[in-house]
């Protein structure tokens, strides 16, 4: 793992941030797409640092995410990007160049090639090692209820954290 700073160092920051929104970023060849989470979780699972992403099958970063098996989680902490995060939040980029739209910057990441969001301060660059669809059966029920009434479920992506770094 390359790291600036040591990712557990960062989790206070990120951990502030995400229910307000993160950018996750993945690069599928020359299509390139972000969107928002509010969800996510670092851990140390198999000897690794671990980024767990969740993104649900009706996404347009679904199927990118699929294809490339790398991504890239931006978390904005000295810029407001509230109008950048309400938009990707709300719109596809099935139908939006995201990054046009909202004047973000796709940086280069160090590690992976899928691209970091320039605006960002807080960046973590994953590889994924695992994924695993949800067992709707096995959510409990009041969960199930309010997160998933429309049968929408997630697939949880395991990313081993490959680069971690905060720029000044």
């Amino acid at each position: 793992m390359t790291t600036d700073v040591k990712y557990n160092e960062l989790a206070k920051e990120l951990l502030e941030q995400l229910p307000k929104g993160a950018f996750l970023t993945v690069k599928d060849q020359d299509r390139l797409n972000t969107m928002i989470i509010g969800w996510g979780n670092i851990s140390f699972i198999w000897q690794k640092p671990i980024f767990l992403v969740m993104v649900r099958y009706s996404r347009h970063t679904y199927q990118l995410l699929e294809n490339a098996k790398e991504f890239t989680v931006s978390i904005p902490i000295n810029k407001d990007l509230r109008k950048a995060i309400a938009f990707c939040g709300t719109k596809s980029g099935r139908d939006y160049d995201k990054f046009k739209e909202c004047n973000l910057t796709a940086e280069p990441g160090k590690v992976v090639d899928t691209p970091i969001i320039g605006e960002c301060d807080l960046h973590y660059e994953c590889r994924v090692v695992y994924q695993q669809a949800m067992e709707p059966a096995l959510i409990s029920e009041d969960i199930r209820k309010k997160m998933y009434a429309e049968g929408d479920y997630h697939v949880m992506y395991f990313g081993e954290i490959v680069a971690c770094y905060k720029k000044e």
